[in-house]
């Protein structure tokens, strides 16, 4: 191995070194504590080696963030393909989304801005309309099915993300980390009516 490809896996090492251990504090601590010196300090270099990498504190929240969308999307389209009609597929998202919140629960406040300011400053639109898109290509093909208006599935799937991700958020906002039965079952009742009403 030549000194220029050492280098780059040492740099790339650090840069990986560096996302986890913001990511580890952020778990203990919460995003709004998180800095770069205390960054520094957890890998054991000094805050102008974690600046080499980054630069500053909101790069690496977005860096982190845009895997948390990448983490999500792998769970929607394993849950998708997991069933075959578009009904079966809408409930299977809306549930992997669900699940993925609440087991993944700093990921998701840094994605989506809960408690803190959102990170990326609108950058990461593509990552942040995968689920809504998902929603849609399902809802779509339920009202074809229907023989119902397409012009009504835009709005129609806004509509189901703002419910499923508003309960979520105020589960969250309210440190519900663990969500109830009753929460759950009104998640299932919300899908299941927007089934039927399209």
């Amino acid at each position: 191995m030549g000194l220029h490809e050492r280098r780059q896996r040492e740099k790339e090492s650090i840069r990986a070194n560096i996302l986890q251990a913001a990511f580890t504090l952020a778990k203990t601590d919460g995003w709004a504590s998180l800095s770069i010196r205390k960054i520094a300090d957890a890998i054991e270099y000094s805050a102008p080696v974690v600046y080499d990498h980054f630069e500053n504190k909101e790069a690496i929240l977005y860096e982190i963030s845009i895997n948390g969308f990448h983490c999500l999307q792998i769970e929607l389209i394993k849950a998708q393909k997991k069933h075959e009609t578009p009904e079966d597929q809408l409930t299977a998202i809306v549930d992997a989304y669900w699940n993925f919140a609440f087991k993944n629960k700093e990921y998701y406040q840094l994605m989506f801005g809960l408690g803190m300011q959102c990170s990326g400053k609108g950058l990461m639109k593509e990552e942040f309309s995968s689920f809504q898109d998902m929603l849609y290509d399902c809802t779509f093909e339920i009202i074809k099915k229907k023989d119902s208006n397409p012009d009504n599935a835009c709005h129609s799937s806004h509509a189901l993300f703002s419910a499923v991700h508003g309960l979520i958020s105020i589960m969250m906002m309210r440190n519900d980390d663990i969500p109830s039965t009753m929460n759950k079952t009104t998640l299932d009742e919300t899908v299941s009516a927007f089934i039927k009403s399209l």
